[in-house]
């Protein structure tokens, strides 16, 4: 069944008018993707996607054979030579292959010349089986055994010619061995660049600030097709031979015989290439190869499979644009084999610990992974979700032997372990349980399965996110100290805790912010007079502006009114802290903390944590040096609105939202952002809308914002 791309109507329900509307434009997107694979060396799609394209171009075609012109996509190879190069004529057409995706492909390949061939159902053609070099084709005319011109693939027919650039490629000799040397002979065969090679090249260029190639076979195209001979010689191509074309005399009669003539004459040939005298023998060929595949230095993209006897391959001959007598039995685009390297601890901005492979390099979608998530703990151990793939309860070990998958845009990710590859040595992964960055206790709540450094207030990994949170308009809310400040105020190590925030004034005579671009004397002094403005804030503001995990606004007022102070806070927290072990904690400072209303044992656990991180206290210590915390508003019990549901909507102008949020909450309201049937009042300003109508509609009370003020007392 072909591929077909998403939402596509099936090929069978086509009408010829809208078929031939599709065929038109899947020639002229495939003809585009040509251009910029083998004119530009920079596809724009996965191999997976280009061949889904052609795969339904050819089905289409399949059921409209009208359709077909000589100048389809399925009846063309590759793309005209770019300009800028010589052109020259291949004197035999260098045509691609045809692709198997399966085993039963595979199968049908063999089955279909043992027929054209009429051999017996048990006479099975030797077939040469060889790695299929993801890398660029050359043609090399050699007359009486000197190198005398070297061309591109091109169209297939027309190629451009590169001897000069072909020259400095040490794999390419510039005269025959031997002395049964054709008088004129081409030989073909595969320029590609080693992945190691592709690595450090990619490294220059980013350094240089020049192009970086997404895999080897763009790498070794871009360095082959240069003007520049010199750049060409600077890079480290390579080269493996596997096919000819005009030869005035063959010293050989089978495929093997060739590639081995081809070794004596000065060329590099695969020494993976086998002889397979059975179908199974072929697939176990594939198999092989595909696990050895992150091993091998370059890239393949699959395995090619050739009769053996040239007078076999020449009764057979050719269909269209490819021979009957070979097939390209590609990998899976989006999958990959590779070795496990190492396993690599990410800290993110919010404290999770994210597990990270280190991968041999390997092309996945036709860009070089390196890398791939982990998810988290349970994931190494073999405990999947709904979410993640489930490799049956096997862990993850360094050294394994991985199956990567990527799809589209995803991040790669390893799903799946090639168990009887696991070498002996290979131990369980041991996940930390301390932060790698800062060395802060990293803890794992119930029921989740990622685990978090609780060096909140000092974790460089956490650090800006954590400082952007304690500026924000619900904590500390420091008018001209927002995020793009924070984040370059960091980056000068200027401000790495809270408390350097209030020092700034102090060290300015030696930071000297006013000569910064885009800071003066007067937004310079503004910035410190909003800064000491905050040197008074209310508890609950800076119990919410320390960003301990679980503790929003309510739950800082929450704890902000059960303590009363900073001073009875802090205590509580540090006793609580001392007594918290892994058994858990049965400290009366605990139970007190866990029985307030509306905290819990999950915000419990995670305020504990934040004080049992001794350099989390010292940061807060020293904020508090700096700042003075006063109690936050007791709400009352005996007001008008006390224990009523409040929902203000509109443009407010007696006051702002946040204003009105605590005067309300202050007089024992509870604020909602929604109106319903426990609404007990609605304080609408100008331009109020659906939340006033629904308000009419159940009979909700509704008051304008001067009412609300003399309700509350003003």
């Amino acid at each position: 069944m072909p591929a077909k791309p998403k939402d596509a109507p099936a090929i069978a329900s086509l009408t010829r008018a809208k078929a031939k509307v599709e065929h038109k434009r899947l020639a002229l997107e495939i003809e585009a993707h040509n251009a910029r694979y083998y004119q530009k060396d920079a596809p724009t799609i996965s191999d997976a996607a280009y061949d889904a394209l052609r795969q339904r171009l050819e089905a289409i075609e399949a059921r409209f054979p009208e359709l077909v012109t000589a100048s389809s996509p399925t009846q063309t190879i590759g793309a005209a030579p770019a300009r800028g190069f010589a052109k020259v004529q291949h004197a035999v057409p260098m045509l691609s292959l045809g692709n198997a995706f399966s085993d039963e492909e595979v199968t049908e390949f063999v089955d279909r010349i043992r027929r054209f061939l009429k051999l017996g159902a048990d006479d099975i053609p030797a077939i040469v089986a060889e790695p299929k070099i993801d890398g660029l084709s050359l043609s090399l005319r050699y007359e009486r055994g000197e190198l005398v011109r070297a061309a591109t693939r091109g169209d297939g027919f027309t190629g451009e010619d590169v001897t000069a650039n072909v020259r400095t490629i040490e794999d390419v000799p510039h005269r025959l061995k031997g002395r049964a040397v054709p008088a004129a002979c081409e030989l073909r065969g595969e320029v590609y660049m080693l992945k190691k090679d592709f690595l450090t090249l990619n490294r220059k260029q980013e350094e240089a600030g020049d192009t970086v190639f997404a895999n080897p076979r763009n790498s070794a195209a871009g360095s082959l097709r240069q003007k520049d001979v010199a750049i060409t010689a600077s890079r480290p191509l390579k080269f493996f031979a596997y096919a000819w074309g005009e030869m005035t005399d063959r010293p050989a009669d089978t495929q093997h015989g060739m590639l081995a003539w081809l070794e004596k004459a000065g060329f590099v040939v695969n020494p993976l290439i086998e002889l397979c005298h059975s179908v199974d023998e072929v697939l176990a060929f594939y198999r092989k190869i595909g696990e050895r595949r992150a091993t091998l230095g370059y890239d393949i993209d699959g395995v090619v499979y050739k009769v053996d006897r040239l007078d076999w391959q020449e009764r057979l001959g050719f269909v269209s644009r490819s021979p009957r007598w070979a097939i390209a039995h590609k990998f899976a685009a989006e999958q990959a084999t590779t070795i496990l390297k190492g396993i690599d601890i990410q800290v993110g901005r919010t404290g999770a610990l994210t597990p990270v492979a280190r991968l041999e390099p390997v092309t996945v979608g036709g860009v070089v992974v390196q890398n791939a998530t982990l998810h988290n703990e349970d994931y190494i151990k073999g405990i999947g979700n709904d979410e993640q793939p489930i490799r049956d309860g096997i862990d993850l070990r360094v050294g394994d032997t991985v199956v990567v998958q990527r799809a589209g845009d995803v991040i790669p990710q390893v799903v799946n372990v090639v168990l009887d590859k696991r070498p002996n040595s290979a131990k369980p992964y041991l996940f930390p349980h301390k932060c790698p960055i800062c060395g802060s206790h990293a803890v794992r709540e119930e029921g989740e399965a990622v685990r978090r450094c609780t060096g909140a207030l000092i974790c460089p990994a956490q650090a800006v996110e954590r400082l952007k949170h304690f500026v924000s308009r619900l904590a500390f809310d420091i008018d001209g100290l927002g995020e793009k400040q924070i984040q370059e105020f960091h980056e000068r190590g200027w401000i790495k805790e809270p408390a350097d925030i209030f020092q700034l004034k102090e060290r300015n005579s030696k930071l000297k912010l006013e000569e910064i671009e885009g800071y003066g004397e007067v937004s310079v002094r503004n910035l410190f007079a909003a800064i000491d403005a905050r040197r008074r804030i209310e508890l609950n503001r800076l119990i919410f502006a320390l960003g301990i995990r679980h503790v929003g606004e309510g739950n800082a007022k929450l704890l902000a009114r059960h303590y009363g102070s900073m001073e009875n806070f802090r205590g509580a927290m540090a006793e609580a802290a001392a007594a918290q072990t892994e058994a858990g904690n049965d400290s009366e400072a605990y139970a007190d903390l866990n029985n307030i209303g509306g905290i819990g044992e999950i915000v419990a656990d995670a305020v504990v944590e934040f004080f049992a991180e001794k350099r989390n206290v010292k940061a807060l210590d020293d904020l508090l040096e700096e700042i003075e915390v006063f109690p936050v508003a007791q709400a009352r019990s005996d007001s008008a609105v006390a224990g009523k549901t409040v929902v203000f909507t509109g443009s407010l102008e007696k006051f702002t939202r946040d204003e009105a949020k605590a005067s309300a909450e202050r007089m024992g309201a509870k604020v909602s952002g929604s109106v319903s049937k426990k609404t007990d009042l609605v304080v609408a300003g100008p331009g109020a809308g659906s939340k006033l109508k629904e308000a009419e509609k159940l009979g909700v009370r509704v008051i304008s914002e001067d009412e609300w003020l003399d309700l509350i007392g003003g």
